[in-house]
């Protein structure tokens, strides 16, 4: 993973099929979320609703490790009234799907060797 930081506070992060961005002096669209090939601005809270629907997945799943057999795949969903995201794959190894269901729609996908540091990179994001 690398991160990329500007003079005006603006956070970069990117690796492997996935980046995440937050720009707090952007006046419309503070984040920034893609993959290898594509990329979506978000809001401030969009941004948040993100990083908050993308941790309570990443908990269901680790939770449904002890409920099913090692060769059982999952499907789970979450959704909120900015975003729609689904965790599908096992529950140690996943693909994300987003859906972005404001204004200007969107969706984008991340595969199951980019959602690790995706995740780790979601929870520290906007700390800095």
């Amino acid at each position: 993973m690398r991160v990329v930081f500007s003079i005006m506070e603006r956070i970069v992060k990117a690796g492997q099929g996935w980046r995440l961005g937050w720009n707090p002096q952007a006046i419309e669209f503070q984040g920034l979320v893609g993959g290898a090939d594509w990329a979506i601005e978000l809001t401030e809270v969009e941004l948040r609703d993100f990083c908050r629907l993308v941790m309570q997945l990443a908990e269901t799943m680790a939770q449904m490790a002890t409920e099913l057999m090692d060769e059982e795949k999952i499907a789970c969903e979450v959704e909120s009234e900015w975003l729609w995201l689904e965790a599908k794959g096992y529950p140690h190894a996943y693909s994300l799907h987003l859906i972005l269901q404001t204004g200007r729609r969107a969706e984008g996908e991340w595969t199951i060797a980019a959602v690790p540091e995706l995740l780790q990179a979601t929870q520290t994001l906007m700390t800095f």
